[in-house]
């Protein structure tokens, strides 16, 4: 059961208020916070470091983030094990299989999962919140392709009809002026293409965000 004014109702809405897809929003803020915590918190924690061996470590995009952290000697010591194991791998000519997943990348799915259960059962707030809530998603950008993918993917047709007919409608608006831009980017159209909206003649742009998501 959701709760009124749930802790996550505040962060949907502070994310909506942002450009772009919320969850992307929410995701990236919380995995800079895990990382950062892990580097302070967690670093000696051996059962976190035995996680983190068992997966081989962070996969590359979230090694990367590491480059922007300045505790320098907690991405020493969990480097020290990753390259101390490889050192042992290719001396006996054979490379190690992991079993877990990034521990960045598990932390990134719960909280995915969290957030689009919590919009998926708007209906569990009262009327109220459930209108604000409905207000506030619908009024910002919505969720990306890949967000939307997954929710219907773990919802199913437990999807609110709300959000259906909003995401479905904002997807099939981005087809059409789509449509009408590479219609209009031919040769001979040049008038119609400048008669389209400023907002239209970068439609391609919007597209890409959509379709990748703005996970970092």
């Amino acid at each position: 059961m959701i709760n009124d004014k749930h802790v996550n109702y505040f962060a949907l809405q502070k994310a909506c208020e942002k450009p772009g897809c919320p969850i992307c929003d929410i995701v990236n803020e919380r995995i800079d916070r895990y990382i950062d915590g892990m580097l302070f918190e967690h670093i000696s924690d051996r059962v976190f470091r035995a996680q983190y061996r068992e997966a081989g470590g962070f996969c590359n995009r979230h090694s990367q983030a590491l480059l922007s952290y300045r505790d320098g000697l907690a991405v020493a010591i969990l480097g020290q094990g990753e390259i101390s194991e490889k050192i042992e791998d290719f001396k006996k000519k054979k490379m190690r299989k992991y079993k877990m997943p990034c521990p960045a990348c598990a932390e990134q799915e719960r909280i995915e999962n969290e957030f689009l259960q919590f919009m998926a059962e708007s209906g569990k707030l009262d009327e109220a919140d459930e209108k604000e809530l409905i207000s506030f998603v619908t009024k910002g950008d919505g969720l990306c392709v890949p967000h939307y993918a997954r929710l219907v993917q773990l919802m199913g047709k437990k999807v609110p009809k709300w959000l259906v007919q909003f995401q479905e409608t904002k997807f099939a608006s981005l087809l059409e002026r789509t449509n009408r831009f590479i219609d209009f980017s031919a040769w001979g159209k040049q008038k119609q293409f400048e008669a389209l909206p400023p907002e239209d003649k970068v439609v391609w742009k919007e597209l890409a965000a959509n379709l990748r998501g703005n996970i970092q």
